[in-house]
């Protein structure tokens, strides 16, 4: 057993003894409504109170692995430092409730001449317990616990779902449910810049319209943004890293879509002019949220492929929603209506002023054949590799990713040969936008380059735009053997192909995706034709200042 040092039990003898009975104990904070979290969050609370004055004197929360050590540090502030307006002092006699704690103090405190006895209830402390469940119960959960698990179900099915992959913030889904005071919610999606990930439920058109618009002002300070967000009428739903004890503040931007589903943990919320923002749902709330949530689900799910073309498509479609079997709802199911809105994203659109007629004038006073010759499509840190995918997993992507078809491609060999494109998601995102602003991918091509000063000579890889435009996308030695042979099966299955050959954009730069993506990791597939040095025409490239290859 640990002892008290020689000069800590003389510190200690030092101290005023009072005439008071002091109770100790300690004891789990724990409450019905709690039940369900982890250990680490409940922590078990040592009290120390004057049983004479009536006050408490030392308190602290630790966790519930900790040793008998903790009751006697927790006792020494007690003595030494107590909570005010209590004096240092050591009592003539302590009580527990435990026979375990009574002899270990015991022995611990065997020369202070303090005398521990053991009572089978301690009443100062069985009342302030009793105040702290009360105070524990009386708190109002995240969730309502009936529908916790289907809420947190249905928020992982639709992180799953990735609506995002799909919608941009200004394509908006209306939601017709007509129950609970509620008739249609307004669904945006947030997540295709990569950065928040989420659904907005707006209960009112007007709403998502006002902040849209403040928003996007230029002139707007921060502290006019932070209320114009509070004055938002809806409820939302979000995504967070689970584990929020890493320090993040000093590290590179990590993309959520890249982490595994385990590491994703779902954030439930209302926000309203007269409420502000309020991260709890009551429990009609709570049901609005999972059959709005269920209907989206099953929507995105019916019309993936309309969404996941050029423009935001006209659909609506009428679902029968199933309650949640622990829902006190005396009708089982609710029939709700989920549409697009083209023309309110039209409107949005508009307000936010898009315009793709961008630099024609300084375009055209530059010279056709080195106008088309740029190295900025193509993210520095992108992991670049030639490669081919089956005919088998070409079906599955048509069916799974953006697919732009380059003509009718019959098999043959051993699959279509691609240029795989791994970046983070917010990069590969803004690549394929780059491309689809050009008119789409023409050709993939390798043209030969050297450096006259160093002497060496390259392979450059070269990406063909349907505007005319070349970009650089890979610098290869002329002699390196990996890439020699790299580029004699890329021959070999072009002529297989007939000429026809892809680009992946993937996502996952980091962790084990990289150089190794999965169906899930693909964003964009664009075919293409292969062009041969004397296709193309251009001649030997070489290094100059102004190209800036490096």
């Amino acid at each position: 057993m640990t002892s008290f040092n020689r000069s800590t039990s003389r510190r200690l003898r030092k101290l005023t003894q009072i005439p008071s009975v002091w109770e100790g104990d300690r004891r789990p904070l724990s409450s019905s409504q709690t039940q369900h979290l982890d250990s680490e969050t409940k922590g078990e609370c040592i009290l120390w109170v004057d049983g004479t004055q009536g006050i408490v004197r030392g308190m602290d929360v630790v966790p519930p692995e900790s040793g008998p050590e903790a009751i006697v540090r927790t006792l020494m502030r007690a003595m030494e430092n107590p909570h005010s307006p209590a004096k240092a002092a050591r009592p003539q006699r302590i009580v527990v409730r435990d026979r375990e704690i009574q002899f270990y103090l015991r022995g611990v405190l065997q020369d202070l001449d303090i005398a521990i006895d053991y009572s089978p209830e301690l009443p100062l402390i069985d009342e302030l317990f009793r105040g702290f469940s009360e105070i524990l119960d009386s708190q109002v959960p995240e969730l309502p616990p009936q529908y916790a698990q289907a809420l947190r179900e249905k928020a992982l099915a639709m992180w799953q779902i990735a609506p995002w992959e799909l919608l941009e913030e200004q394509q908006i889904l209306s939601i017709e449910i007509n129950k609970w005071d509620v008739g249609t919610l307004y669904a945006s999606v947030m997540g295709m810049l990569g950065m928040e990930y989420g659904v907005l439920l707006y209960r009112a058109e007007e709403s998502l319209k006002q902040f849209r618009a403040t928003i996007l002002r230029e002139d707007e300070s921060q502290g006019h943004l932070e209320e114009a967000f509070l004055k938002q009428d809806c409820l939302f739903l979000t995504f967070e890293h689970a584990d929020e004890s890493e320090d993040t503040e000093d590290e590179e931007f990590e993309d959520l879509a890249e982490l595994p589903l385990s590491e994703i943990q779902p954030t439930f919320g209302n926000i309203h002019p007269l409420e502000g923002l309020r991260s709890v749902l009551y429990d009609e709330e709570a049901l609005i949220v999972y059959v709005a949530l269920e209907g989206l689900c099953r929507f995105l799910r019916d019309h993936r492929r309309q969404l996941g073309g050029d423009s935001f498509p006209c659909a609506s479609r009428r679902y029968r929603i199933s309650l949640p079997v622990t829902s006190d709802e005396s009708t089982k199911s609710v029939s709700i209506t989920v549409s697009t809105m083209p023309q309110l994203a039209t409107e949005l659109e508009e307000m936010a002023g898009y315009d793709i007629e961008e630099d024609d004038e300084i375009e055209s006073h530059i010279d056709p054949i080195f106008r088309s010759l740029r190295d900025d499509l193509i993210p520095e840190d992108s992991f670049l590799s030639l490669g081919v995918v089956s005919w088998e997993m070409l079906e599955y992507l048509h069916q799974g990713v953006k697919y732009y078809k380059a003509g009718e491609i019959k098999p043959a060999g051993d699959g279509l040969p691609v240029i795989l494109i791994q970046t983070s998601r917010p990069k590969a995102k803004t690549v394929i936008e780059n491309i689809e602003k050009a008119g789409g991918l023409k050709a993939i091509c390798f043209n030969p380059g050297s450096d006259p000063l160093g002497g060496d000579r390259y392979d450059l890889g070269l990406l063909q735009t349907q505007n005319g435009e070349l970009f650089l996308f890979g610098e290869f030695l002329d002699d390196d053997p990996i890439h020699v042979e790299a580029r004699k099966k890329w021959n070999q299955r072009c002529k297989h192909t007939k000429g026809y050959c892809g680009l992946i954009i993937a996502r996952g730069l980091t962790g084990s995706a990289r150089g190794n993506p999965q169906l899930r990791d693909m964003m964009a597939l664009f075919e293409a034709r292969s062009l041969s040095p004397q296709d193309l025409g251009i001649g030997t490239l070489q290094l100059m200042p102004q190209l800036q290859f490096e």
